[in-house]
């Protein structure tokens, strides 16, 4: 892969698209009353964020995505953070591929 001067263009104007959007929702969101109904809500984001990502390979997987899910919901049960849940579900993935699961 080479990156072309298109590719660097677009790669740079999706860059500032991302963060025009990041510093609009803070300058926006500095003005809304944070209430706990809305705080609740703003904190499920990531979980959904993070769900919308996984759930359409698992389904279309096998058992070692299924295994890596597994991994992921325990590792989170076990009050692990986001992060390192998911790190794990990855090496959990690549490990029943390697034993060729």
């Amino acid at each position: 892969m080479s990156l072309t001067d298109p590719t660097m263009l677009v790669i740079f104007a999706m860059a500032a698209a991302a963060a025009f959007c990041r510093f609009a929702g803070f300058a926006f969101m500095g003005a809304v009353p944070l209430t706990p109904r809305m705080r609740a809500g703003l904190d499920a984001i990531p979980l959904a964020v993070m769900i919308a990502i996984v759930l359409p390979p698992a389904l279309k997987g096998s058992l070692p995505e299924w295994f890596g899910i597994a991994v992921v919901g325990l590792a989170v049960h076990l009050r692990l953070n986001e992060l390192l849940a998911i790190v794990c579900g990855m090496a959990a993935v690549a490990v029943a591929r390697a034993y060729g699961l």
